[in-house]
């Protein structure tokens, strides 16, 4: 299981984020470990990834993330990724995840997700892609969570 700091994890987010949307996902100029350190702790948006199991769980979330959906750091990477939507929005959910693997990003998906308490909320502008290495290799997908909304 990878750390919240994790260097590699870290260079597989940022560069197969500018490898398909064209821009940097942390601030330029910054070394690995200060990108990843960044991601995690101050980022101004949530940040999430899961695997490529059959049923994937979450392998990130950052502290924006963690508080969006409210639960900790051992919580979120022990979550299989379906539970963040209730059962009705979880076929929605992956019909839009088979897009993102068909077009490998999509941006501006907006969708009611669901905290740990139960609380329904919208995630809005977010961005998902898939998480290729530079080898071609698919490792899961990402998923940049700008804004959420009250349902």
């Amino acid at each position: 299981m990878s750390t919240h700091m994790d260097t590699e994890l870290f260079r597989l987010l940022a560069n197969s984020y500018r490898r398909l949307l064209g821009v940097a996902l942390a601030p330029e100029g910054m070394s690995d470990t200060e990108g990843a350190a960044w991601l995690y702790e101050r980022a101004p948006f949530g940040l999430l990834a899961h695997g490529t199991q059959a049923d994937p769980v979450f392998m990130y979330g950052n502290r924006r993330a963690q508080a969006i959906f409210g639960y900790d750091w051992d919580e979120i990477t022990a979550l299989p990724s379906r539970l963040s939507a209730q059962a009705p929005e979880r076929s929605e959910r992956q019909a839009f995840l088979d897009s993102v693997t068909r077009e490998g990003f999509v941006k501006d998906y907006r969708g009611i997700r669901i905290t740990k308490s139960g609380q329904r909320f919208w995630i809005e502008r977010a961005t998902v892609w898939q998480l290729i290495d530079e080898a071609g290799v698919l490792h899961g997908q990402a998923a940049m969570i700008p804004h959420v909304a009250s349902c």
